[in-house]
């Protein structure tokens, strides 16, 4: 699997967008900017300094709201599929994340069931013992085989739709 720029190709024939669905992750993500708004509470607004050097109230407030922009930016990051004309882009919408993979290099696709936590480690972008997991929820998705012999699986709750489309454009392209 190569990380790679291609020329964009506007001929999108799926496409699906996927939030991450982890409400364990979300509440421990949380827990940080939670601890400083008790903070904040103690030392602005009831007066007792934590520490014997506290923080400036400014700063825990500045260091609070951050906190918070960067859980928020989080959370909503999206996992986007996008199978083109000539590629199938993966990326994570919110981060700066992008794989490509040229569709001549596919070999074969098949709609899979996968167990995320233990193949792949978990979700998001994923090397694992089967290969390369982009997963952002559930289970079913398409297992892809490259001419190279590595695998991927990319998680998808409409993985028929998405086999479909891989298969169209493989069918395509002359078989060399």
């Amino acid at each position: 699997m190569r990380r790679f720029s291609m020329r964009s190709d506007s001929s999108v024939s799926f496409r699906e967008s996927q939030g991450f669905r982890q409400w364990r992750l979300r509440i421990s993500l949380a827990i940080p900017p939670l601890v400083l708004c008790l903070i904040c509470v103690w030392q602005v607004a009831l007066g007792h300094p934590l520490g014997k050097q506290p923080m400036s109230n400014g700063g825990l407030i500045g260091l609070t709201v951050f906190l918070w922009l960067v859980y928020l930016r989080l959370v909503t990051v999206r996992l986007v599929t996008e199978v083109r004309e000539r590629e199938i882009v993966i990326r994570l919408r919110g981060l700066i994340r992008e794989i490509r993979i040229p569709i001549p290099e596919i070999q074969s696709a098949a709609t899979a069931v996968c167990n995320p936590l233990r193949e792949f480690g978990g979700y998001g972008f994923r090397k694992g013992r089967v290969g390369k997991g982009y997963l952002a929820s559930g289970n079913r998705g398409v297992r892809l085989e490259l001419k190279d012999k590595t695998r991927a699986f990319l998680g998808s709750q409409k993985p028929e739709a998405l086999l479909s489309a891989i298969r169209t454009r493989i069918a395509s392209y002359p078989q060399t």
